[in-house]
């Protein structure tokens, strides 16, 4: 069994460089890689437990190629459904812990369409308890901007939140 595993270890080092820069071309990231070039080597140990020879090399391109194909058609179908979920149901961002409920999901979808400048100081004012010269240092803007960017981001929640009640028919 020792024997066995330096072959595949000598094998390794002689092509893992070039099993690795094939693997990055198929893929999108380093990471993606490295996850790939794994899954592929797991694949040709598996079709191919004797020691190595040169078939391998030509098998383990393959179940690379493989391998990011399945990878790349995963991703694909993740981003299907979570489009889809959007669409169904509206953005849902978890920026604070509520109770799981219509009310609490209702005013999450309404801070995502609240631009983001406004966000943050409604977000700083309510649930971070800061006062507006806090927020002012806390984003480096004035106090008085930060009030303001507070008054326009609570009424344009307001607004989304009265429109979504519309749309449900309340």
């Amino acid at each position: 069994m020792q024997r066995f595993s330096q072959e595949w270890r000598d094998w390794l080092n002689d092509y893992g460089g070039r099993l690795m820069l094939f693997a990055r071309q198929q893929t999108r990231c380093e990471a993606d890689a490295e996850d790939v070039l794994q899954a592929a080597l797991v694949r040709t140990w598996k079709t191919h437990r004797g020691a190595p020879d040169p078939r391998v090399v030509s098998l383990a391109y393959t179940n690379i190629r493989r391998c990011a194909i399945d990878l790349g058609r995963s991703n694909e179908r993740r981003k299907r459904r979570e489009e889809e979920s959007v669409r169904e149901r509206g953005e849902l961002v978890a920026w604070f812990e509520l109770p799981e409920d219509d009310t609490s999901r209702a005013l999450q979808v309404a801070m995502s369409k609240v631009p983001e400048k406004f966000r943050e100081v409604i977000t700083l004012k309510i649930w971070g308890n800061l006062t507006f010269d806090e927020i002012g240092r806390t984003l480096e803007i004035s106090p008085n901007t930060a009030a303001s960017r507070y008054r326009y981001g609570m009424e344009a929640l307001r607004k989304t939140l009265e429109g979504e009640r519309v749309e449900m028919g309340m």
